[in-house]
């Protein structure tokens, strides 16, 4: 479970990220500090469950480092990945706004940091903060974004736009450059590793990634665009 974070001073992780996001600094000054105080953080190690799904929230959580996805599991235990959340993004607003139990299992693909920011003081600023929810409103959106890209991609796209996806720019829109593992790759987009390997082998082939290091790199992020834009599912 969280723990109270000590990490209030101006260098902290949990300080510089809540100093950079846009509707902080606009609270009155006794609502910043008790943001600073009131967050708390915790650490996932790589593989381990950060949330598990059916407990009720406690707030609403974000990535300080590291890279988690979101996930729903079956009966017979298979895993279906519907988000990955890299380091500076939040998650689970859906489930804050609406106060219920979490729906889906929260995973480290990465050791990682996480921040939670209590539910009552999340309310209290959903309430009555407009800064704030101009700011929920267009991470909804960039959500739903997503969300429809996603389910796009699982149906009329081809492998290698799939893998494309996963990757790109166009679906990590608030992040910076990821590098990404094919293992990750492969956990995020729902295919096996095999597939992402000969979709990787296609794409560094047209020149648009690199493999290095057992980490993906894109070296033409618009080229790239360009391929998951053709209607064709990226076959001809």
């Amino acid at each position: 479970m969280p723990t109270p974070s000590p990490f209030t001073e101006p260098a902290s992780p949990l300080h510089q990220f809540l100093a950079a996001q846009p509707w902080f600094g606009p609270l009155p000054a006794e609502l910043r500090q008790r943001v600073l105080q009131e967050c708390t953080t915790f650490t996932v190690d790589q593989g381990a469950l950060a949330l598990p799904a059916g407990e009720v929230t406690q707030g609403w959580y974000a990535v300080l480092h590291g890279l988690v996805k979101l996930q729903s599991t079956s009966r017979n235990g298979r895993a279906a990945a519907f988000l990955g959340a890299p380091a500076g993004e939040w998650f689970g607003e859906g489930t804050a706004l609406k106060a219920e139990c979490r729906r889906y299992e929260v995973v480290a693909l990465r050791d990682s940091l996480l921040l939670c920011l209590p539910l009552p003081l999340f309310d209290e600023l959903h309430a009555h903060q407009l800064p704030f929810n101009q700011f929920m409103v267009a991470h909804l959106n960039r959500r739903l974004g997503q969300a429809m890209a996603g389910i796009e991609a699982g149906r009329i796209r081809s492998p290698e736009q799939r893998v494309a996806l996963f990757i790109s720019g166009l679906f990590w829109k608030s992040a910076r450059r990821l590098d990404l593992s094919q293992e990750e790759i492969g956990q995020l987009s729902g295919l096996s590793r095999q597939t992402v390997n000969r979709a990787l082998q296609k794409l560094e082939a047209m020149g648009l990634v690199a493999l290095q290091f057992s980490r993906v790199r894109i070296t033409d992020e618009a080229g790239l665009c360009a391929f998951l834009s053709q209607p064709d599912g990226g076959t001809a």
